[in-house]
């Protein structure tokens, strides 16, 4: 009697040991009854293409891949996908059954399930998005609120050039402010978006006025620990709408885990406490 295999996934990165992904995925592994393991990797960039190669011959199905390897691996694969292309990163990679590695950015679609299941009342048509930041992260939250109908990104980092290199990929419907006028952009903005790591824990504060938030402003923090920021305590102070971030890190992982295990997750309370535990 031949028993089947029993598939593997990983999360690569380096460090690794504060992921939360092996909870989240070994949480919905347990609650769905399906043999397979999720297990953390700390690789250096010098091993990342041979660990890539031997992967998928020890029984692995695929990996989320973390800081600091989400833009050299694009090199390290077969095949691309087209959001991942635009975003210049990779979160998740499949191994295909004919030897390829398929790689993809699952992020853009975590950061607007999120939102949608914050904010349900929330539509891209609202009005213009603001959002802090143009690093990785920036990147797919940008190219997903244009693809859901954003009129306009108004974009801020605190170093504008990488900024304006946004702009130059995603074109007009991006305006660039100076981060000394990050807060004028609050004043029109249906929804703000804090993509940096300022007002995590062990981090800078976010320094930017928040007098221009409105009770109709929609506001989301990418960071999540603390789970709620200094952004979002103003926020809500202010009677916004306010969506944190620990959702965009579930919700992103779900592609993942069907893709790998072949049953789809559900984010959920019970998903919420494994992430935190």
């Amino acid at each position: 009697m031949s028993l089947p295999k029993i598939p593997l996934a990983a999360v690569i990165g380096s460090p690794i040991a504060h992921s939360k992904s092996p909870q989240i995925h070994g949480h919905w592994l347990k609650t769905l009854g399906i043999q397979g393991a999720y297990i953390p990797m700390d690789v250096a960039p010098e091993d990342l293409q041979q660990v890539l190669q031997t992967l998928p011959k020890m029984g692995f199905v695929g990996a989320n891949i973390t800081i600091p390897h989400k833009e050299a691996v694009m090199d390290m694969v077969d095949v691309i996908t087209d959001r991942a292309a635009l975003i210049g990163a990779v979160n998740t990679l499949t191994f295909r059954a004919d030897g390829k590695i398929m790689a993809d950015n699952t992020d853009g679609y975590g950061f607007i399930e999120n939102l949608r299941a914050g904010a349900p009342s929330w539509k891209g048509t609202d009005g213009p998005a603001a959002v802090l930041g143009a690093g990785g992260a920036a990147r797919a939250v940008i190219a997903s609120l244009l693809d859901a109908g954003v009129p306009e990104i108004m974009l801020s980092n605190r170093t504008r050039v990488r900024a304006d290199r946004l702009k130059s990929v995603f074109g007009g419907r991006v305006t660039v402010y100076d981060w000394v006028k990050a807060g004028n952009m609050l004043d029109h903005a249906a929804l703000v978006v804090n993509t940096t790591s300022l007002g995590m824990i062990g981090k800078p504060a976010l320094r930017v006025p928040l007098d221009g938030l409105r009770p109709s402003t929609v506001v989301t923090d990418l960071v999540y620990a603390p789970l709620k920021t200094m952004l979002l305590e103003t926020a809500e102070e202010a009677g916004c709408i306010t969506v944190d971030g620990l959702g965009m890190l579930l919700h992103q992982a779900v592609p993942g885990f069907e893709r790998w295990f072949g049953t789809r997750p559900q984010v959920d309370r019970a998903t919420r406490a494994a992430a935190l535990r």
